[in-house]
């Protein structure tokens, strides 16, 4: 993150919460959050500059991309109980909580203001901004409860388009929706290629997960993956104990006594390898539509490395 870009988080903190404690709780996770390397601001400026953007607030729209991914990432963290170490899981929950409404409101506020100051000269919205994070938490709420929402693999890449893709989507769209009529071209190829991007970036962490066999691992937490739809589809003749953990006939410290098995399976069902094949096809069309969008170099460069960087893919698959 750019120093700049941490000003700019801070400075919209300073306009709207006012309460000193809470204030510098929320600066203190804005702190954490720069140190992280996170790169969504950089995807708001990359795509806003490739296209021919120069607008003069584009580092505001970066902040306010980094405040709503920090908002939406706490919210996340306190969902699974997990990085038990970061800033916003050792204070006191109502004290994390209360920072999240007040990021809420404050990027909410900012939006609507900087829409109200551009005016004409940009495509900003705060309805689909606000429509973008609302499809996420909706991909979020099917992810949480896998086994209602998520049957095939029809309903795995619905819910990725809603919780991966939605996010990406609103990071370009903070940039290119403040390029100008240059953008106008580019918009809807900027919006498939940020779906093709988060599918193909959820699948690199399904699979990762997967072979890290530890309390956060999808299978103890039943969730359906496309690597682990395609294990079910074979589980019931190749592999009971996983069908009888997911049905529920035998609970979890039944099933760990079939590890070593499961791990065998994982390995020699080509569940990897199938999830691999099908996240090359995502990339293809991911490079297809990367070459497809006018660019001005060296930001469409930099737009690629930043967005590949941002979800740990490798630009071979």
């Amino acid at each position: 993150m750019k120093p700049t870009v941490k000003d700019e988080m801070n400075g919209i903190i300073d306009r709207y919460i006012h309460v000193q404690e809470l204030n510098e709780l929320m600066k203190s996770f804005v702190a954490v959050r720069a140190e992280s390397g996170t790169k969504w601001g950089g995807l708001v400026e990359t795509s806003h500059r490739m296209l021919g953007g120069n607008c003069p607030q584009i580092e505001r729209a970066a902040a306010l991309a980094e405040l709503i991914m920090l908002t939406l990432d706490i919210v996340d963290d306190l969902q699974d109980r997990d990085k038990l170490h970061k800033a916003w899981m050792t204070c006191p929950e109502p004290f994390t909580l209360n920072a999240v409404l007040g990021f809420q409101a404050a990027f909410a506020a900012e939006i609507g203001l900087l829409q109200q100051e551009l005016g004409q000269a940009s495509r900003l919205s705060i309805i689909e901004v606000n429509r973008l994070i609302a499809l996420a938490v909706n991909g979020q709420q099917c992810d949480l409860s896998s086994d209602v929402h998520i049957q095939d693999e029809a309903d795995y890449f619905a819910m990725v388009q809603h919780k991966s893709g939605s996010l990406i989507r609103l990071a370009c769209y903070l940039g290119y929706s403040l390029a100008g009529d240059a953008a106008e071209q580019a918009a809807e190829q900027l919006n498939e290629l940020a779906s093709c991007l988060g599918v193909v970036a959820q699948i690199e962490n399904d699979v990762n997960n997967l072979i890290q066999f530890d309390n956060q691992n999808d299978i103890l937490q039943k969730k359906r993956t496309l690597p682990i739809l395609h294990l079910l589809s074979y589980s019931e003749r190749e592999f009971a104990p996983l069908m009888q953990f997911y049905g529920g006939t035998i609970g979890e410290e039944q099933f760990l006594q079939h590890k070593a098995g499961c791990l065998a399976f994982i390995r020699d069902s080509g569940c990897i390898e199938y999830a691999k094949v099908v996240q090359s096809f995502y990339y293809d069309r991911l490079e297809q539509l990367y070459e497809s969008i006018p660019g001005v170099a060296p930001w469409k460069e930099r737009f690629k490395e930043t967005a590949f960087a941002s979800f740990g893919i490798v630009q071979t698959v």
